[in-house]
């Protein structure tokens, strides 16, 4: 059962990192969602800058590395997971991880991306 999960949409911050401890590989990356924040001493918007970080394994990983770089947008739905620990301190400490079940492509970001002549761009991905 997934208590909790989510759909986040934002922009990469950075090109997606890929990690591989032994025989098992994730991708780690971050998104960026800008939020309206009300209004400054001249009656301008201003906006907040969001960032979480994601992680994905196996074929979902895969395809994010390979076809996403920073500045691309991407939708994503990702279990949220609680991680509970005791630090050297002896203080209990409380995480959570973001871990990506499935995601679309997006619009794509500013930094040009190299595809073969006649390629279509990729659609969509699912896990």
């Amino acid at each position: 059962m997934n208590s909790f999960t989510l759909t986040a949409i934002g922009n990469l911050a950075r090109n997606p990192e890929l990690i591989v401890k032994g025989e098992h590989t994730c991708v780690r990356f971050c998104l960026i969602g800008n939020d309206y924040a009300g209004r400054d001493e001249e009656g301008g918007e201003r906006e907040i800058a969001t960032s979480v970080w994601f992680i994905a394994f196996g074929a979902i990983g895969e395809a994010i590395v390979r076809n996403v770089h920073r500045g691309d947008q991407l939708i994503v739905e990702a279990q949220v997971r609680a991680d509970h620990w005791v630090d050297r301190q002896g203080e209990r400490r409380r995480n959570y991880s973001y871990v990506v079940r499935g995601f679309r492509f997006g619009a794509r970001g500013r930094i040009t991306h190299e595809e073969p002549a006649g390629a279509a761009p990729a659609a969509a991905a699912a896990g």
